[in-house]
């Protein structure tokens, strides 16, 4: 057990399946003799040389593309897309090609790649860098979608991801890279796979990933100080989601509070929301309620960034309008 950040956590895992594996290496723009747009690869192509640590042309298509042919050929590669926004321009190729051949192929064909994109506002890097699109990959069948809200998910998400026969898509917090945190090397990766309980309670369950975790664990510590036992659940995995989790953890507090960095109008939230109801109706006290990211193009400027975004006040008050129902 360490002390590391969430950014060192990744590049562990990434050294360590290098290390392992002869089949591994790193592809991308700029994961090279730059170290990663955010410095994740960074070192890495000292260690392990330019086969190994490719940087790549601007082209999204092209090298998501070949990623895919490598993994169809035997390889592990690991592509990164540098924000999710960038990832568009290599959509037909996740959507359309790693996510089908499986299928397509009636079984034949794996593709074992790993796809880490940085996603996520709150770095003042405007409309174009900033967004939370995870929904959109999640909702692609042949896809594994996997969201890092803690630098021990930062780590084993790229080992369970590797390990995978299936296309995985991992989306790493930008704003997180520089988080601390307690990292644990013989912890079985596989468990990311499952929704996990970050903090135990009756009265009101936090649900989120990725991105706002850190902001929901400070909304249950404020409430906590208010007399509130929130429960949060952190999802990790969404695709598949976890439903058992999601319907135990409504059980067990009977109220509901979904946050998500995503916009509202066909975000993941409704989505777990769907399967509240669904799975877990006759257990609800309260309407579930959902703390998104304003519906606009993500603002430059700090305080509008601030102010589109879920916020802990923003979660706090959410869990109160819960509260406040009558069963």
């Amino acid at each position: 057990m360490s002390t590391t950040t969430y950014r060192e956590a990744a590049r562990a895992a990434m050294r360590r399946a290098l290390e392992d594996d002869p089949r591994v290496f790193l592809m991308g723009e700029d994961v090279g003799r730059y170290g990663g747009a955010f410095a994740v690869s960074r070192g890495l192509l000292e260690v392990f040389g330019p086969e190994r640590i490719r940087d790549t042309p601007l082209s999204e298509s092209a090298f998501v593309g070949a990623g895919i042919g490598a993994a169809l050929g035997g390889m592990r590669p690991i592509v990164e897309v540098m924000t999710v926004n960038f990832s568009l321009l290599a959509m037909d190729q996740i959507v359309n090609n790693a996510a089908t051949l499986r299928h397509m192929s009636g079984g034949q064909l794996s593709v074992p790649v790993l796809i880490r994109m940085a996603t996520g506002a709150g770095k003042q890097i405007a409309a174009q860098h900033s967004h939370s699109w995870e929904n959109w990959y999640a909702s692609v069948p042949g896809l594994k979608v996997l969201a890092a809200g803690s630098v021990q998910d930062a780590h084993d998400m790229v080992l369970a991801g590797l390990a995978d026969p299936d296309p995985v898509v991992l989306f790493e917090t930008m704003a997180l890279y520089n988080l601390e945190g307690e990292l644990d090397t013989s912890v079985d990766p596989e468990g990311v796979w499952r929704a996990a309980v970050r903090r135990a309670g009756r009265d009101v369950s936090l649900i989120s990933y990725g991105s706002s975790m850190p902001k929901t664990l400070e909304a249950a510590e404020r409430l906590a100080a208010e007399g509130v036992d929130a429960e949060v659940l952190d999802l990790r995995c969404l695709r598949p989601l976890d439903d058992a989790a999601i319907v135990a953890t409504v059980e067990r507090t009977h109220r509901a509070v979904i946050v998500d960095e995503g916009w509202r109008t066909g975000s993941l939230a409704g989505e777990v929301s769907a399967r509240i109801m669904e799975g877990a109706f006759y257990a609800l006290d309260a309407p579930v309620e959902r703390v998104c990211t304003a519906e606009v193009p993500i603002p430059y400027a700090k305080h509008l960034e601030d102010a589109a975004l879920p916020s802990v006040d923003g979660i706090v008050a959410a869990a109160r309008r819960a509260l406040a129902r009558e069963p």
